[in-house]
Order: C-alpha cells, then structure tokens, then sequence
C-alpha cells in the first residue's frame, strides 16, 4: 500500500496529493465490496472542502471534481488524479483490514499440551472405544437418545472427510431438538463449527473462499433458514457454491465478480415439520427425537438434579475436553471398504440409490473414528495412504443406521406413525377391535385437524380401514394389519444381520 495514505487513525485516515491534503473522516466500511462510501475533506492550504460521496459512482466523482476545481482553483486531471489514486490506496487498505480481521475472529485451535495429546491418543486406542464414547457422550450432559446422540456425534466426526454426512433431527416443538443439537455438537472443538441462528442466502457467498472448508454448519431452526436451503444443498452437493456479482469501477465501468465459497462442510438443522422438502430431506440422515414418557422423566430427573446441586458440572466439562481433544487428534485419512461390494440395503427402502451412499458412507465414519486403531496402507500404484473398514465397523454402523434405514422404509411420516402406533397400543389394551374418531380424541386429547390429516393418510396407504359407517353417522375403523411395523423392523434388521453373518464366515473377524 502507497505511503501516500497514513492509517495511522482509522476513524481520520489522511492521503497526501500535491497540492492537496484529503482526510477520511469516520474511515471507510469493510462490508459491502461493490461500494465505498466516505466522507472526504479536501484542503489547500486555508480552504477546505468537505462531501459525501460513493467513490465508486463515477457521477458523484464528476461533480465532485468539478466542484473542487471551481472553489480551489487547481486543475481537474490534478484533482481527478487524487481522487482515483486515494481511490485504489483505500480499495488495498480495505481488503487488508478485511483480512486482518477475519484471521483475527476466526477461532483459533487450541494448542494441547503433550499429556493432553497422550490422553487423547490413549482414547482413540481404546479397544472399547464405541461402548465408552456412548458412555461418555452421556456424561457430557446429553440425556437418553442413546441411539441418535452416537450417530450425529459420528455424523458430525465425518466433517473432516471429503464426503462428510448431514444430519436433519424432527420433532414436535419443545421436545427438545436444539437441546440434542446443541449439547452434541458442544463435543466438537469451536475452530471447526459454525452456529447459525439467522442468515440470508445471500450472505452465504461472503464466507472466505476456504472459511467453511470442513467446518460443521449449525442451524437452529429449519423452519425459518428457507433463504439459505439452496446454497445448503448446493455446498452439500458441489462441496462448493459461487455467485457472479456485477460492480462498478471509479470510472464507472461495470464488470463481474465471482464469488466462491468452498467446502465440503457438514450441516445440522432442527425442524418442527412433519414431512421435509424431498430435496431436503434425502441429502441427510433424518432422526426423530424420542417424545416417549421414558425419555421425559429421565429428562426431569436430570432438571431436579441439577436444581438440588447434584450434577457434577465440573466433571461434564472435563469430559467435554476431553472428547474436543480427541475430535482435534482425528486427521484427514482415506477410508477403503474392502467388504463394501457385498453390502446392500433393504428393498424396501425409498430412494435407495442415495440411501446406499449414505449407508456405506456411514460405515466409513465409523472406521474414521477408529483411525488410531487400524493400520495405515499405501496404494501401490499411487502411493495414497488408507486405511481398512472391518466388520465390527459394519457391525457398529449397522446397530446405529436401523432404525435411519427403518424411517427411510416408511411411507407414513414420523408424527402419522407415532399416531398409528398409539392406536395399536391402546386398542390392545382396551380390548377392542375397531375405534371412532371420537373416541380416540377423548383418549389421546388430539386435535381433530391432525386426527384428520392422519387418518387421511392412513387410509390413503391402506393401514386403516373403515368398516361401518355412512355419510352423516358415525364411522368405527380398524387398524388392517396390527404388525406391519414390526415385520418391517425385523425385515431390515435380518438383511442386514444376515449380511453380515455371510461375511464373516468368508473369514471375516466379528
């Protein structure tokens, strides 16, 4: 940058241009790179000129020129010069400062001490790693949602690979979503997360080129983030996004700017509706968080126990560190599945072409999370270093992605199947056979908008029949199969078990 600008002063940055001294006064905005909007004092000698203008528009420039010209009595070229050469002085000044001050609130990693990286290391060595990492994950303050917490704690592991995962948790509102999210995604060191709570589509081009590469994106809530689903899928897709931006030079000439934003990144999102935009909805892995009485008095227990003093909170932030620790120990590695070709899914699953990928790339997860435990091999052809998937990998990602493969399978969503459920259960311990809308409404206390919707759908997929009833009477159902669920659950469950089983009697461990 020229000498000519002096910054020492931010706030009153100063240019000398013979004959002519021009302050910047209030300095200049860092947002906002298609304009540059300043306050100028221009001073010869005793007279001084002050004006607010755009740099930028080549109008105002025009004028302004024009007008020191006439009050000064200098030339025009002398006074166009200035302007233009203050012009490109504050376009470096800015972009520096722009610079500096995105390494500055960028998160800084933290630097582990040598027993810190020991614990860390001993950790990820561990023989038992899955079954204390559960363990553990728990005593980190995360409370029940045994399944769901291990599989988005992985999920969120994979944003260090080139493929990460993404992850969408449902639910009805209040039950505790963003609390999942956010006590998971606390295990995951701060340099390599991004919480969002509100956020245009457009602002998601001014990240950094390589700001997200690898990071995990948080968004709060689904429901009102519609602005940014687009670039989301896109960077979940293209592992990046760009934009192309018309600006203005000092002349007055337009030209194009491409921005770019890099991934790949790994997304999280809450949402409160009851069936995802289809393109959404098959980019991630879809959870359902657990609305049952179980979960909320281990919920409750949790709350009085804190309330009475006696939850150890220093113990849950050790255990924090110490799970961050290990996140920062995990180092980008490539991850071969030797077994992959004999893998499938059920076919009773929807989409099963992203289904599959999603499966397999689960399974690569969970042998990225046991790194430090696997031995590192070279391609001989392009020397590339790998690592190899083992059954009990297969084995783990296969006890945690049921229940996804089982969501994936079912054409009712999750709040008409919770419904349907209920039903089963209360017919079965009433007693009875068949129902009316009525009856069910004074049991479960529904609103009788939602009942329709899910009876509606329901009889659309043939689970409900109705088998007495006309127009302007009262209508008595019947559930038309008490099983389905089950047989499908145990559907999926002996595919993939059997699988399983065939591999490892080829001479396969387990």
């Amino acid at each position: 940058m020229t000498n000519k600008l002096n910054i020492t002063n931010p706030e009153h940055l100063t240019y000398a241009h013979e004959p002519l001294d021009i302050a910047v006064l209030g300095g200049i905005r860092l947002e906002g790179l298609d304009r540059m909007r300043v306050t100028l004092k221009i001073q010869l000698e005793h007279l001084a000129l002050r004006h607010n203008l755009d740099l930028y528009n080549d109008t105002q420039v025009e004028k302004l020129v024009r007008k020191v010209a006439e009050r000064m009595e200098v030339g025009t070229s002398v006074i166009a010069s200035a302007l233009t050469d203050l012009t490109d002085c504050l376009e470096q000044y800015r972009l520096e400062e722009k610079e500096r001050q995105e390494i500055q609130d960028r998160p800084t990693r933290k630097p582990l001490t040598a027993d810190e990286i020991k614990k860390a290391q001993l950790y990820l060595s561990s023989p038992n790693l899955m079954d204390r990492t559960k363990e553990d994950i728990g005593k980190a303050g995360v409370i029940g949602e045994h399944g769901n917490r291990v599989l988005m704690y992985l999920v969120f592991t994979s944003r260090k690979r080139a493929n990460p995962l993404h992850i969408i948790s449902l639910g009805s509102s209040g039950i505790g979503k963003t609390h999942l999210q956010e006590k998971v995604s606390a295990l995951i060191p701060e340099e390599d997360k991004l919480e969002i709570t509100t956020l245009s589509g457009n602002a998601f081009y001014y990240f950094g080129q390589q700001e997200l590469r690898n990071k995990l994106i948080l968004i709060e809530d689904l429901d009102g983030a519609d602005q940014v689903l687009y670039p989301l899928r896109e960077i979940k897709s293209k592992k990046r996004i760009t934009k192309t931006v018309v600006i203005k030079n000092t002349k007055g000439e337009t030209r194009t700017v491409t921005l770019k934003v890099e991934g790949p990144v790994c997304v999280a999102g809450c949402t409160t509706q009851e069936s995802l935009y289809e393109d959404n909805a098959n980019r991630s892995f879809l959870i359902y968080i657990d609305e049952s009485p179980e979960q909320d008095e281990q919920i409750m227990a949790y709350q009085r126990r804190l309330s009475a003093g006696k939850v150890d909170i220093g113990e849950e932030l050790k255990t924090i560190e110490l799970l961050q620790n290990t996140q920062r120990m995990l180092v980008p590695v490539a991850v071969r599945n030797p077994f992959a070709e004999s893998l499938c899914i059920p076919k009773e699953v929807f989409k099963p072409r992203r289904t599959n990928a999603h499966y397999l790339a689960f399974i690569e997860a969970v042998t990225f999370y046991h790194q430090y435990q696997r031995e590192k091999k070279a391609d001989e052809e392009t020397g590339e270093e790998y690592i190899e998937t083992t059954l009990e990998d297969i084995a783990e990602a296969n006890k945690l992605i049921k229940e996804v493969l089982i969501r994936k399978s079912d054409p009712l969503n999750a709040a008409c199947r919770k419904y349907l459920e209920w039903l089963k259960t209360w017919l079965k311990v009433s007693g009875k056979s068949s129902f009316t809308n009525k009856e069910v409404r004074q049991v479960l206390r529904i609103n009788p908008s939602n009942q329709k919707r899910y009876m509606v759908q329901l009889q659309d997929y043939d689970y409900v029949q109705k088998i007495q009833g006309e127009k302007g009477k009262v209508h008595h159902y019947e559930i038309t199969n008490l099983e389905e669920y089950e047989q499908l659950k145990d559907g999926i469950s002996s595919i993939l078990d059997e699988i399983l089983k065939k591999l490892s009697q080829k001479g396969g461990s387990l």
